[in-house]
């Protein structure tokens, strides 16, 4: 089991910071991200305090019996920034083979530049239209059309519609 995944995933799902986890248990930021790193262990008294803060049990947190297979729109992680919103579709997918989210762009709006990774990339654009970069080249996508490409090269996208374009996106392995 990985505790450091597990807790960070709670985390996650509570939409906690590092450090509002860190002072809810009169802990540090650095001690949370040794933690979710695995790089250190908590003693017992302090998993408690952690579980307790994240509002799981021992019984619950260890459990592995149980693999969820729904999820609701409440449990979905929302992360807003600039003009971008991503919705992340399944909250423990950072421990499985692929993430799938929901990236929302307003009128011109562009993501992050995401560096060359290993991985797999897939694309289908719900609403608005897309200018997909990858490395030196660009490509169109227009509603209802989908992407794939290998992630080996520098990419993002750019929303070129006159009005918000929303596209689910997979990445494999997790990458958001």
């Amino acid at each position: 089991m990985d505790i450091g995944l597990k807790i960070k995933d709670l985390r996650l799902i509570k939409n906690l910071t590092q450090e509002e986890l860190a002072n809810r248990c009169e802990l540090t930021k650095g001690y949370i991200s040794q933690l979710e790193n695995n790089l250190t262990s908590p003693s017992i008294e302090t998993l408690k305090d952690l579980l307790n803060a994240l509002g799981t049990t021992f019984s619950d947190f260890f459990n592995e019996d149980e693999q969820q297979i729904v999820f609701k729109n409440e449990e979905y992680i929302e992360k807003v920034n600039d003009n971008n919103k991503i919705l992340w579709l399944v909250p423990t997918s950072q421990k499985n083979s692929m993430e799938p989210i929901i990236a929302e762009l307003s009128v011109d709006a562009v993501t992050e530049k995401d560096l060359a990774h290993e991985g797999e990339e897939f694309g289908f654009v719900l609403n608005g239209k897309i200018l997909l970069t990858i490395g030196k080249k660009s490509y169109e996508v227009n509603q209802g059309e989908t992407f794939y490409f290998l992630a080996n090269k520098p990419h993002f996208i750019k929303n070129i519609a006159k009005t918000s374009s929303k596209i689910l996106w997979v990445s494999c392995p997790p990458n958001f």
